[in-house]
């Protein structure tokens, strides 16, 4: 099997170049399945990209327009090509075709280790440039925080949310379905419970449950004291 995997960073911004690239690939027979997402590549712990991992085969391809849409530190890189490599996997990167691991280039992969450095030096900048401009937005009076999450179908999220919220689904199954990392999606769950006046669910079971056991535990020290005394 041929997959491609895409990935942009967050909710806000576009797969459509690499969703375009993906069809005429598809289209020229390169690729059979896409796997899409919108996690930070901080790390290798993405939703959907662990999928496509668990799925892969030996002989599968997995292709990417760039290195940095794999990941965008050297030590995660390496980590991959190295896993690929013992599960016989084939690693494509179309704007690098130098680090293709059927390429048989003896520097392929020193090359494709410079280019994921360049790609988190990259990230560091991004991130430096954006504590920068929140810095300079507190210090004039100009920040007002985080941006609400916009969820772009409520009565989705309000479905599952219930479902959440009776234990019919897990966190893990709510999150993917949503495409939100963990951090982002307690925190809109946070947002819409403070909105619509929702107890926190698992902090209300958690109260309630401590609570319980007090007074389970009160009422055996009681039946004690009362054996004791007769």
């Amino acid at each position: 099997m041929n997959f491609m995997y895409i990935r942009v960073s967050t909710q806000q911004q576009d797969l459509y170049r690499q969703e375009e690239l993906s069809k005429q690939l598809i289209k020229n027979g390169q690729i059979d399945e896409v796997y899409s997402e919108k996690a930070s590549a901080k790390d290798t712990e993405r939703p959907v990209f662990k999928s496509l991992l668990s799925k892969c085969r030996k002989g599968d391809c997995i292709t990417v327009e760039s290195i940095s849409r794999l990941c965008r530190s050297m030590t995660d890189f390496f980590n991959l090509i190295q896993e690929f490599k013992s599960r016989e996997i084939i690693f494509k990167s179309i704007d690098e075709p130098y680090v293709n691991t059927d390429s048989n280039n003896p520097f392929g992969e020193v090359l494709g280790l410079f280019m994921a450095k360049m790609a988190e030096m990259e990230r560091e900048l991004i991130k430096k440039r954006q504590r920068a401009g929140i810095d300079k937005a507190k210090r004039e009076g100009r920040y007002k925080g985080r941006k609400k999450i916009e969820i772009k179908n409520e009565k989705i999220f309000e479905t599952l949310y219930k479902q959440w919220a009776n234990r019919e689904i897990k966190s893990k199954d709510f999150m993917i379905a949503l495409g939100l990392k963990q951090k982002t999606f307690y925190r809109r769950i946070a947002e819409y419970e403070k909105q619509n006046n929702i107890i926190q669910t698992e902090k209300h079971l958690e109260k309630q449950m401590k609570e319980l056991n007090k007074q389970v535990r009160e009422n055996k020290q009681n039946r004690e004291n009362k054996k004791n005394t007769q």
